[in-house]
């Protein structure tokens, strides 16, 4: 009985402290990426917004989202650099989830539609 308090406590401590591990890593990561940014990468920002590096500043980074407009954000809003392996990944999947032409439009599926209404 004696030495079951200590062994819980231990048992709890220890998915604790690898959690910690884990997020300090992370975290580094998140750090080395924002430090190795460079003019020309397209980055997204935690908000969502798309971008093309265009000026770096030990602070900042001005983003161009579209042709003639330039934003300036903190590094630390720069979530991940995108390069284009990772963008037509994206696009092929966004082409398979899209709706095919010869489904019904909205009108025609209305028509099918039970009514509830006794007419």
């Amino acid at each position: 009985m004696d030495l079951l308090l200590p062994l819980l406590l231990v048992a709890l401590l220890i998915p604790m402290f690898l959690g910690v591990r884990r997020q300090k890593r992370e975290m580094a990561k998140v750090t080395d990426m924002q430090d190795a940014l460079k003019v020309g990468d397209r980055v997204v920002t935690t908000s969502g917004l798309f971008g093309t590096v265009v000026e770096l500043d030990d602070s900042t980074v001005d983003l161009e989202i579209a042709e003639e407009v330039v934003t300036t954000w903190l590094r630390k809003s720069v979530l991940e650099v995108r390069n284009e392996d990772e963008a037509t990944d994206t696009e092929a999947v966004e082409a398979e989830d899209a709706v095919p032409a010869d489904t019904a439009t909205p009108a025609e599926a209305a028509d099918d539609a039970p009514r509830l209404t006794k007419d």
